[in-house]
């Protein structure tokens, strides 16, 4: 029987779940050195990403409880151990990336999670530089992460800022942890206005995104990108209609664009447009994707949300927050037939929330020299 080379035994484990993996580290030393092989961890996560294989759901249940949907076959739920076991503080994710979840724990600790391997490593602490006025109305904070693929450094943004008690802008901060540095570092202040309070940056092309205004009192909504790699802040241009009173519309990430829902009425009809950026940073490149006034889908609030393609890229996996009978659903659109299919989950909440998640065997407290390897992300 002919002996694999090297070189075919690689290509072969790249294909693997993270949880084979970790069990074939204790084939020998020699297969434990390959695994933990940096150059390994990326091309096992490449294809992982290329492929659309190795994913998962994390819900997200009142701030305590994290459960696992696996993507391809969402039938039950597992419950996840978290880091520093069963809490009865808050715990908030900030974002997921790459196997990596960055996770706010009792409103100050923040540290960054890889649930397939079950480590964790605790962010150093950084302060709020300016000092709060006397007549300051409130303060708000927001976060970003993302994988810096030129840099290969994993990066978490962190924006603060203080209101008037008329809605007046007072100031802003915003600072970048760097996992390769291990520190947090002040970078140029954030000029625009943040809406929603919390709102988390959702990553594309590199770009971390947040929804703004140029001012507190302006009614015209802004996309702003933050570019991870020359850490620079810049206005994403969204189609015309957008400035249309009667669209109600929301951006998020999918499969890698840009993915706008906007939901307006025609005559009796609720109707959702789901647009996506074939090029980014293209206005023209705005294309729409579908558009469906199906009460399964759309019960008539704005709370749809694009989660992902369906490996095949048949089908958009939905996400309806608060629909009929104030219970969360997950739902698939089959963009070809304009079919829904509900998705049926053994145990899941009645309300939360969902993350992307690729599992991986992206290390942490690691220091030594890593090579750039381009991930398509």
């Amino acid at each position: 029987m002919a002996t694999l080379s090297h070189d075919m035994i690689i290509e072969i484990l790249g294909c693997l779940s993270v949880k084979d993996l970790l069990r074939f580290k204790c084939v020998s030393k020699l297969w434990c050195s390959w695994i933990e092989d940096p150059y390994f961890i990326k091309l096992h996560l490449s294809y992982s990403l290329k492929t659309n294989t190795n994913h998962s759901l994390i819900l997200h249940h009142r701030k305590f409880q994290f459960l696992s949907v696996n993507y391809d076959s969402p039938k039950t739920t597992r419950r996840l151990e978290q880091p520093f076991g069963e809490q009865k503080n808050p715990i908030q994710i900030l974002g997921s990336c790459n196997g990596l979840l960055a996770v706010e724990y009792d409103y100050n600790r923040i540290f960054l999670w890889n649930l397939s391997t079950r480590k964790y490593q605790v962010l150093p602490s950084t302060k709020i530089d300016f000092s709060s006025s006397s007549i300051c109305y409130g303060r708000s904070i927001y976060y970003g992460f993302g994988y810096d693929l030129v840099s290969d450094d994993y990066k978490l943004v962190r924006m603060v800022q203080l209101l008037g008690e008329n809605d007046e802008y007072f100031h802003s901060e915003a600072k970048v942890y760097s996992l390769r540095s291990n520190c947090w570092r002040r970078i140029k202040d954030f000029c625009f206005y943040l809406i929603f309070y919390r709102e988390l940056g959702f990553l594309a092309n590199n770009v971390l995104h947040w929804m703004v205004s140029k001012t507190p009192e302006s009614s015209n909504r802004n996309l702003v990108g933050f570019d991870l790699r020359s850490e620079e802040f810049r206005v994403v241009e969204l189609p015309d209609f957008c400035l249309d009173e009667n669209f109600y519309f929301d951006v998020k990430a999918m499969g890698g664009y840009l993915c706008l829902t906007a939901t307006h009425r025609e005559l009796n009809d609720v109707v959702v447009d789901v647009w996506i950026m074939k090029e980014y940073g293209v206005k023209e490149s705005w294309v729409k994707l579908m558009s469906s006034t199906q009460p399964d889908l759309l019960p008539g609030s704005p709370f749809e949300v694009p989660l992902a393609f369906s490996k095949n890229g048949n089908k958009v996996l939905f996400h309806n927050k608060y629909s009929r009978g104030n219970r969360d659903s997950l739902v698939w659109y089959d963009l070809g037939s304009k079919r829904v299919e509900k998705v049926a989950i053994e145990g899941v909440p009645v309300v939360y929330d969902v993350y992307l998640y690729v599992e991986s065997l992206v290390p942490l407290n690691d220091r030594r020299p890593r090579d750039v390897f381009n991930l398509q992300l």
